[in-house]
């Protein structure tokens, strides 16, 4: 299997994405095509130990920067990574393409280049969030700002195939981001779809609300529009980044002493005495215990909301497997992201979603 990288793409780049590249062709097993500036990418590459990787370089100088314009970057450098990679795919001559750079860019050109699966009138961007009971995929985050009630049943119809497809949930339970959970609830868009939905193929288990769709024992596929959707994603990045500081700044100096004091026999702190300076020699006799207290859930919580486990969001929708990972993504994320580009060409997604059309096809007499 061959799967290009975007090595320009990214906060991190080159360095992230090349060790990324090789981490992944070293656990996967996959031939990694390193698209970008070749001095560049053969500088970095020889850091690593690559040998007997399949880590091929396409040159691909041009670089796709944040202030160039989403839907004309691919077309007028046709030199970037971005460019080249998703040629590849059009033409059979890749499996997959990964970036962590210009999102708008890559969805854009693999609009322009690639070409959307016939009868999908947009892609949508769906991407795992963690919550209390697994992963819960939300689409769109970002790809179709402006959106009718067809293309929302259409995202539902393409991330339940990803679900099942490439997440391995069974049924997928499908929900409509809401306001409330009654049908009545929602704007006209929502209130819409929330009808179409209904009376769709789909495990559809009505609205949803942002609170019930984290809590995990709800719902699968989270859909909404892509203007919304990327507030939901970038709230929850908020929400995420904002509790692990609220636990290092609040948890762990109140459990310090209350671990320490307790931990230690009382004979021992009378014989300390109780002056400051002494009841701080208590603290550090017993700081390895309130490590050990507090580093295991501080630990757990980070693996929870780390973004770099879900790898990146497939563009469905498009005629190949296109992957967009986060913009801070490190070697880990990257590996991830190309890992999941190997799962779902594994699992035959861009087929699923072109054999189903017939299903995704929104009739007349529906939309009435």
């Amino acid at each position: 299997m061959k799967i290009v990288l975007d090595v320009s793409g990214g906060d991190h780049a080159p360095q992230a994405t090349v060790a990324g590249a090789v981490q992944a062709a070293r656990e996967l097993g996959v031939e990694v095509v390193l698209a970008g500036d070749e001095q560049m990418v053969r500088a970095e590459l020889a850091k690593h130990n690559a040998a007997g990787l399949r880590l091929p370089i396409v040159h691909a100088p041009e670089v796709i920067d944040m202030t160039d314009h989403a839907g004309q970057a691919a077309r007028r450098k046709k030199a970037s990574p971005v460019a080249v990679g998703l040629r590849m795919v059009r033409d059979k001559e890749a499996e997959a393409f990964v970036s962590a750079g210009h999102s708008g860019a890559t969805m854009a050109g693999a609009v322009l280049i690639v070409g959307r699966v016939p009868g999908i009138e947009r892609p949508c961007l769906a991407a795992p969030f963690p919550s209390v009971g697994g992963n819960l995929i939300v689409a769109d985050v970002g790809a179709t700002t402006d959106c009718k009630p067809e293309y929302l049943v259409q995202f539902a119809h393409m991330t339940s195939l990803y679900a099942q497809r490439v997440m391995g949930i069974h049924n997928p339970r499908v929900a409509l981001l809401a306001n409330g959970e009654e049908a009545t609830k929602g704007d006209k868009l929502v209130q819409e779809t929330h009808a179409l939905l209904q009376g769709s193929t789909l495990n559809f288990v009505g609205n949803a609300e942002p609170k019930d769709a984290l809590a995990g024992d709800v719902v699968d596929v989270l859909i909404t529009d892509g203007f919304v959707g990327n507030l939901f994603l970038k709230q929850a990045e908020a929400v995420a980044k904002f509790a692990t500081v609220l636990a290092k700044r609040t948890l762990v100096p109140r459990l310090f002493w209350r671990v320490t004091l307790g931990l230690l026999p009382t004979a021992l702190l009378v014989a300390l005495g109780r002056s400051r300076g002494r009841v701080a020699l208590a603290g550090l006799i017993g700081g390895p215990a309130l490590l050990a207290a507090v580093a295991a859930p501080l630990a757990g919580l980070r693996t929870v909301l780390d973004y770099r486990a879900g790898g990146g969001a497939p563009l469905l929708g498009v005629n190949g497997v296109v992957i967009i990972a986060h913009g801070k993504s490190d070697a880990v994320a990257v590996a991830n992201a190309i890992r999941r580009a190997k799962e779902a060409v594994e699992g035959g997604l861009v087929a699923a979603i072109t054999d189903a059309d017939q299903h995704v096809q929104i009739s007349a007499t529906l939309a009435a």
